[in-house]
C-alpha cells in the first residue's frame, strides 16, 4: 500500500509541504472539537448509556461540533440511527456522522444512513479558518479487505479543488487509513494522495477499537477505543473514551484522550 505514497514522501510531495502562494485570505483562529466512533447502538438499552456519553460531550467547553466516525447502529437499524441523530442533539452542538459498515447492516449507504442522516456521506465544512474533510469509506457492510468507492474518490477529485491548499485541514472517515492498522481499506493509499498539495495536519478514523498512531509527514493517522455499551476493544484495554482536539492559529493540532465511565 505504501508504494506510491512512500515516493511522494521522498520528494517531500506530503501534505503541507506543497503550499500554495495565495491562500483564500481567512484568517485561521482558535477551534476545539470533540471525535467520538463507534457506538454500536443495538437495543434500548443502550440509550442512557449513550445520553450520559453525549451528556459529558456537551460539558466540553468551548467545542464547537462533536464528529460520530462511524458504526453509530450495531446492526443497521433504522431505530438505531434515530435514536443517535436524537440523544447526539444533547451535546448542543453541531453533530458530524460518517458512515460506518455496521450502519449499512440491512441497507445500503443511500438507505436508513441517508434516511436519518441527509448530505452525511460525503461533505466538507469550515470552523475558524480551518477545513474538515468527511468521506464515506464503506464497501456495504464489509467490515475488512474494503475498497473505498469510486464514487468517493470521484468526490474527491471535484471537491479538493474548491479548498484553501494552506489552511489547515483535518480528514473524518470510519475505517483507519495508515497501513499499519489492522482493517484498513486496501485502496486507501489512493484517497490519502487525494491530498498531495494541502495542509493535512490529522486524519481521525474509527472501525478499529484501540488507540494508534501513524505520521505521513506533518499529518498524524490516528485512531481510538470506541465508546461502545455492547462491544470491546479490539487491542485488548477495556477502557471506553473520546479525543477533544484543539486547533490553534498555527495550524497545530493537539488531543487529549477523555475518558467515559459509562451510563
Amino acid at each position: 500500500m505504501m508504494g506510491r505514497l512512500a515516493g511522494l514522501l521522498a520528494m517531500g510531495a506530503w501534505p503541507g509541504a506543497l503550499r500554495a502562494e495565495a491562500r483564500s485570505g481567512n484568517p485561521v483562529g482558535k477551534v476545539r472539537f470533540v471525535v467520538t466512533n463507534d457506538y454500536h447502538h443495538e437495543e434500548a438499552a443502550c440509550d442512557p448509556w449513550l445520553e450520559a456519553l453525549f451528556r459529558q460531550v456537551a460539558a466540553t467547553e468551548n467545542a464547537a461540533f462533536c464528529f460520530g466516525l462511524g458504526d453509530l447502529a450495531n446492526s443497521g437499524k433504522r431505530e438505531s440511527l434515530q435514536a443517535v441523530a436524537r440523544l447526539a442533539e444533547l451535546t448542543g452542538m453541531p453533530f458530524y456522522p460518517t458512515p460506518g459498515n455496521h450502519d449499512l447492516d440491512l441497507s445500503p449507504v443511500e438507505g436508513f444512513y441517508a434516511e436519518v442522516f441527509p448530505e452525511r456521506r460525503n461533505y466538507t465544512f469550515a470552523r475558524q479558518g480551518w477545513q474538515f474533510v468527511v468521506v464515506d469509506t464503506t464497501e456495504g457492510d464489509k467490515w475488512k479487505d474494503v475498497t473505498i468507492s469510486d464514487d468517493t474518490l470521484a468526490w474527491l477529485d471535484e471537491t479538493m479543488p474548491t479548498l484553501d491548499p494552506a489552511a489547515p485541514l483535518v480528514l473524518a472517515t470510519h475505517f483507519p487509513l495508515a497501513a499499519e492498522v489492522q482493517m484498513c481499506p486496501l485502496n486507501a493509499e489512493n484517497l490519502l494522495a487525494k491530498f498531495v498539495g494541502y495542509n493535512l495536519v490529522g486524519s481521525f478514523g474509527g472501525h478499529f477499537h484501540g488507540q494508534t498512531e501513524h505520521r505521513r509527514g506533518r499529518a498524524s493517522l490516528v485512531t481510538n477505543v470506541c465508546v461502545a455499551r455492547v462491544r470491546g476493544n479490539h487491542d485488548g484495554t477495556d477502557f471506553k473514551g473520546y479525543w477533544v482536539c484543539d486547533g490553534d492559529p498555527d495550524g497545530t493540532l493537539t488531543r487529549t484522550f477523555v475518558p467515559f465511565a459509562g451510563g
